[in-house]
């Protein structure tokens, strides 16, 4: 086998090995996310029987703390990992998530559980930010894409594993207690987590950001294949560095209109996501099941279905990303849904309820959660990582993730009302809106694929700077 060959299946290794540790927090951003929908119904017992006496109304607090702690997380993450690094927030992070679970699980009372989600959500929404950033700053471009995609993997394998985890336990142990064990299990990805980041480089790109060449150099030389390229990226991110010190404090940068727009694209991207009504079905398909007259039980099984398909979705999508490119998998992605979202409106309002209508309204929910799981989902964090100059990626990730956890919280909560008002009328008005974002990828969107985060920023800057390209590669659009 010839020697530089050897090298670059060993680089490749050890960067899949660092992936699997960073994304420990991704699967703990998965889990607390999917376990609240199997611990309610027990927290809403009275005290007297195991549970907190939760009411429709406290169980909303409860499932909403998580959000809005994750948009708090996602913006302050982000600033303070573009000060102390990626790898120091991330051990911070940690801890968090370990509190958050400890607390959550002991939760004596509605408003400790309240402020213990809210603490989980800040490590959750920290994490989000984080994770996908780090990845991409230790990855060579051929890599960045699946590397990135793997914390979606992680995502979904979190909530898949949430699911199951919650409906083997109520099933194996008759105990109205069960509930805090369910929450206590997200300790072991927090371990896992600080234990991992030990052994994980801090990103190259922050340490040269920081005067720490040295220290740079002999990471990249750990991961990257050739010594050539060693020096080929470290020259390119040196250069870029001084270029982005000339132009003044972190805030300062905000007020360039190039990056105003870029942050406008990253806000709007996680609109795109949110708006496509993905967490209305993780959070409610067996609201949505019910409407077609599904039985409970049945419909609970199918919210596993949910897990197992978006699971399978995301391994596909981290294997065909770098074939296809980014803008045209997120584009193929809207599209489907769009169409899932009309054959559903039609299902629900134009079917009599029937059996044939319940499996009619689980198909369209399963190919919808397909193709987001698959497509839109893990290119909306791996442009998240890639967008964003060097200098402020911390920050503008951190925005515009915050935003994106706002959206979420909106959508979490207007579905129900709008799923009661309109009924299958709800599926109609999301597709319209999804018309719209596809509108704006159109328009928007560049496509990174097997560009240098450098290159990418180069292309931004003059494109929404009303400058020509000039770069060997241009992005499509």
């Amino acid at each position: 086998m010839p020697k530089d060959q050897t090298a670059s299946r060993a680089s490749s290794k050890i960067l899949w090995r660092i992936a699997v540790i960073i994304t420990m927090g991704s699967l703990g951003f998965g889990y607390d996310t999917g376990v609240i929908s199997g611990a309610l119904p027990f927290m809403a017992l009275d005290a007297s029987q195991g549970g907190l006496g939760l009411t429709p109304v406290s169980e909303g607090l409860v499932a909403c703390a998580l959000i809005f702690g994750g948009a708090v997380g996602a913006l302050f993450a982000g600033q303070l990992s573009d000060r102390y690094g990626r790898l120091a927030v991330l051990k911070a992070l940690a801890l968090l998530f370990a509190v958050g679970a400890l607390g959550t699980a002991m939760a004596p009372t509605l408003w400790a559980m309240v402020a213990t989600r809210f603490v989980l959500g800040i490590a959750v929404g920290g994490a989000s930010s984080t994770v996908p950033v780090l990845i991409a700053e230790l990855a060579a471009p051929q890599h960045r894409g699946r590397l990135v995609c793997q914390s979606e993997v992680m995502v979904v394998s979190g909530q898949c594993l949430a699911y199951i985890a919650s409906a083997g336990l109520a099933h194996l142990f008759d105990s109205p207690f069960i509930w805090r064990y369910m929450l206590a299990i997200a300790l072991i990805p927090a371990a896992l987590l600080y234990i991992g980041m030990h052994f994980v480089p801090s990103s190259p790109r922050w340490l040269v950001a920081k005067g720490r060449v040295a220290e740079a150099k002999t990471t990249l030389s750990g991961i990257r294949d050739s010594s050539r390229e060693v020096d080929h990226e470290l020259k390119e991110i040196i250069a870029q560095c001084d270029v982005e010190r000339r132009h003044g404090g972190l805030f300062n940068i905000l007020k360039e209109p190039w990056l105003l727009k870029l942050l406008g694209i990253g806000i709007g991207l996680g609109f795109v996501l949110q708006f496509t009504g993905v967490n209305a079905f993780v959070y409610y398909t067996p609201m949505i099941l019910k409407e077609t007259g599904m039985g409970t039980n049945a419909a609970l099984v199918a919210t596993i279905g949910n897990g197992v398909v978006s699971v399978v979705a995301a391994l596909i999508g981290m294997w065909v990303i770098n074939r296809i490119g980014r803008r045209t998998m997120l584009l193929m992605g809207l599209m489907v849904v769009v169409l899932a979202q009309v054959f559903l409106g039609v299902v629900l309002n134009f079917l009599p309820h029937s059996l044939a209508q319940s499996y009619l309204a689980l198909g369209g929910v399963l190919v919808f959660l397909f193709f987001m799981q698959m497509c839109i989902g893990p290119v909306y964090w791996l442009l998240m990582s890639e967008l964003f100059p060097t200098r402020a990626r911390g920050l503008m990730n951190g925005i515009s993730v915050s935003v994106f956890w706002v959206f979420n919280a909106i959508v979490a909560f207007l579905f129900p009302v709008l799923l009661s008002e309109l009924g299958g009328m709800t599926f109609f008005l999301f597709a319209v809106i999804n018309i719209g974002s596809i509108l704006f990828c159109l328009l928007w969107l560049p496509e990174t694929k097997g560009l240098t985060l450098e290159q990418i920023e180069q292309h931004m800057e003059q494109r929404l700077g009303g400058r020509k390209w000039q770069g060997n590669e241009a992005p499509a659009y």
